[in-house]
């Protein structure tokens, strides 16, 4: 391992320790997700999939 990938896995880290609090705050403070929600979420999702297996298909 050179010292730029040292470096890097330092970093990386780093983040993880400042961002893993935050990250655990917020998820406590989030609001709860309704159903109607979770559609606008898949709906989204499905046609994304759908154009890419167009995409593959034409290929």
């Amino acid at each position: 391992m050179d010292w730029m990938q040292i470096a890097s896995a330092l970093a990386l880290g780093m983040f993880l320790i400042i961002l893993f609090p935050a990250a655990l705050q917020m998820m406590k403070n989030s609001p709860k997700a309704s159903p109607s929600d979770w559609k606008a979420v898949i709906v989204p999702m499905i046609i994304i999939v759908l154009f890419i297996m167009l995409l593959i298909k034409l290929v």
